[in-house]
């Protein structure tokens, strides 16, 4: 589940719960939305923490030269 869909399931399930006023025999349009809040959040952040952790680093192109991060010091010899 990507950023966007994650955040669209919660502008659904937020207008389902709060803004829907309407009565249906058999199922609550309010557990409903409820229960699309909470996947497009947990979606959101699997979707940050694959992001920003699982991600695969990258590798050099050229053998013996290792990317550093932007906030590690170079190196003194």
């Amino acid at each position: 589940m990507t950023i966007g869909s994650s955040v669209l399931l919660i502008a659904i399930g937020a207008i389902l719960r709060y803004a829907v006023t309407a009565t249906t025999s058999g199922i609550s349009i309010q557990t409903v939305g409820l229960i699309l809040m909470l996947a497009g959040i947990l979606g959101l952040a699997l979707s940050l923490l694959y992001m920003f952790v699982w991600r695969p680093r990258r590798v050099s192109a050229e053998p013996g030269i290792e990317r550093r991060s932007r906030y590690e010091p170079p190196d003194t010899y």
